[in-house]
């Protein structure tokens, strides 16, 4: 029988203490600053595409809201404006990490997951419009049920930006106190 191997203290590999293949090292990985900022930069970077397709496509994009006959007609011009404008500055505010964004975020996530489950289960064949008219994952696709896992993936992102914030209790930065930094240095 195979004898299993230690290592002693003073056999440590870095400069944290850690030991090779130890949880505390995969937790290290976990928490450091890279995986945060690169979920965030990577959701910011997905809200933005988004909303930005969608702004220069409006009319194709109320065509799409209009399928799923959750609002009036007379409101969905209006939504189709307000909904991507959101979708962008909530991605502008994620990317520089600012308070409340990451908030609007996973709000948005919720109703489009709700939508996409309310499609799926009224059997609708649209196109989930998550990408704009001209989305080349609605062409390739075309249906509602690979929305639906991606956006449970981009969720799944948000909770880690969340767990991770709390685990190193860190706040993002507050607009406030982000527009008095840049008040004070043109001064």
């Amino acid at each position: 029988m195979e004898e299993l191997t230690t290592y002693p203290s003073d056999q440590s590999v870095g400069t944290t203490g850690e030991k090779p293949f130890s949880t505390s090292a995969i937790k290290g990985h976990f928490f450091s600053i890279w995986p945060y900022r690169l979920v965030r930069i990577l959701l910011a970077g997905i809200f933005l595409w988004s909303g930005v397709t969608k702004l220069m496509d409006l009319k194709s994009f109320a065509v799409i809201i209009e399928a799923y006959g959750l609002i009036p007609e007379s409101w969905v011009m209006p939504v189709a404006v307000i909904l991507p404008t959101i979708e962008a500055i909530a991605a502008l505010g994620l990317l520089m990490d600012i308070e409340g964004s990451l908030a609007v975020v996973s709000g948005l996530l919720v109703m489009f997951m709700a939508i996409l489950g309310y499609g799926i289960r009224m059997g609708f064949d649209v196109d989930c419009g998550c990408f704009g008219p001209d989305d080349p994952e609605g062409k390739a696709f075309h249906g509602l049920r690979p929305a639906l896992y991606r956006d449970v993936v981009m969720m799944a992102g948000v909770f880690y930006l969340y767990f991770w914030r709390y685990h190193q209790s860190l706040s993002p930065v507050r607009l406030r106190a982000l527009l008095n930094n840049q008040s004070g240095e043109e001064s």
